[in-house]
């Protein structure tokens, strides 16, 4: 069995035992459980989670606990890490690009019998590699519109409507059961997006005259930040309900979701410590090669607080600059942040909503590599308007 993680009442409690020097993640599985158990029970399908978002075994293990037992995985690593973990658990071989190296280990040694393709280059080497028939079960990736996304997903990967038409046609014809997937785009802001690609979902699938047997509505449930303020998760899982009772699909068409961000992002949090303060510039031990990337790339703002051992800090906010461990000019904060007028060398900040995207991207560049994970009790650091109000 692997060692628990050191475990603290609240991330102060940690700070005050550990005193760290280094950034620490701090994971919160009853968070983790209680957003998994939403979705499990919200969802009006199968619930997928995606393990590229945050990969940590103790992550994996609070959602398989709360009920997960769907996992979407995009290459052989993944798939053996879900397996050797939980061997009840089901593992779909996501990317629309694979080696056949993989593929044949994947269906060989792990027993991975969903695949996704966009385009029939790829349907022919699945075929080759492990046949058709007995159940394997081949899902087409759609081109869905672009609605407003932190990132968008249809650039890279997806068949267009008539080219989907004719793998799916292809697909059925090779023996294997088919589907439709998409992915309308990482933290999607309009549930309308959902709308409008299951509603191509349903012109494809006549035109195709194929019956599908799975549906995957993929990820791109958004998850609260300071600077992005979400619809409620309900109005999306409404939507997508709405819209698959509009369509022309067999009773026993198995509707899937992907979800990520929206699963993981609240279950963790991270503890920097400042090292210098230089005028309006603070420099911390993690940046944008490590667990913060997403504020460049997604240029997404994360709730912060501060702490110091002895005495308080200042009443007084304004803003500074803040930098990386790294000594390259470019590992540096996007934005500017409201901090105490008078943070010191030894404080710490942590920065909230970091479960999704943070510790998955890290490097190890310049020698710097978080990697202490402990597990606290305390409430998850949300954006202010998503704290729950004061009883």
């Amino acid at each position: 069995m692997p060692q628990a993680l050191h475990h603290f009442d609240d991330t102060q409690a940690m700070i005050r035992a550990l005193k760290p020097s280094y950034p620490v993640y701090c994971l919160r599985p009853d968070e983790l459980q209680a957003t998994a158990r939403r979705f499990l029970r919200s969802f009006p399908g199968r619930v997928l989670y995606a393990v590229k978002c945050n990969p940590h075994p103790a992550v994996l293990r609070a959602l398989h606990d709360a009920g997960i037992r769907h996992f979407d995985t995009a290459s052989l690593a993944e798939i053996a890490q879900i397996r050797d973990l939980f061997p009840d658990a089901e593992c779909y071989f996501m990317h629309p690009v694979k080696a056949r190296a993989a593929i044949l280990s994947a269906h060989e040694v792990y027993g991975v019998d969903h695949y996704v393709i966009d385009h029939r280059s790829e349907l022919e080497k699945i075929e080759a590699v492990v046949g058709s028939g007995d159940g394997q079960v081949m899902m087409v990736r759609l081109v869905t519109p672009q609605y407003q996304a932190l990132y968008e997903l249809s650039k890279k990967f997806g068949a267009t409507p008539e080219e989907a038409v004719k793998l799916l046609r292809a697909s059925s014809k090779a023996g294997f059961q088919v589907g439709l997937a998409f992915h309308v785009g990482s933290q999607i802001r309009d549930p309308q997006a959902y709308r409008d690609a299951i509603a191509l979902v349903g012109r494809v699938v006549e035109e195709a005259g194929v019956d599908i047997h799975y549906l995957d509505v993929g990820g791109g449930f958004p998850a609260p930040y300071v600077d992005d303020e979400p619809p409620p998760q309900e109005l999306f899982f409404e939507a997508i309900e709405e819209a698959v009772r509009s369509i022309p699909l067999r009773r026993d068409c198995v509707v899937m979701c992907e979800p990520g961000r929206a699963l993981v992002a609240s279950g963790m949090s991270l503890i920097t410590q400042v090292q210098l303060v230089k005028e309006n510039a603070v420099y911390i031990n993690d940046g944008v090669y490590h667990s913060l990337s997403e504020a460049v790339t997604g240029h997404i703002q994360l709730p912060i607080r501060c702490f110091r051992l002895t005495g308080g800090h200042s009443a007084e906010f304004r803003p500074f600059t803040v930098y990386g461990p790294t000594c390259d000019s470019t590992d540096v904060l996007p934005h500017p942040m409201q901090l105490p007028a008078d943070i010191a060398e030894g404080d710490w900040i942590e920065f909230g909503m970091v479960g999704a995207y943070s510790n998955a991207l890290s490097t190890r560049f310049n020698g710097f590599h978080p990697e202490t994970y402990v597990t606290v009790a305390d409430a998850p650091l949300l954006p202010a308007y998503a704290r729950p109000a004061a009883a």
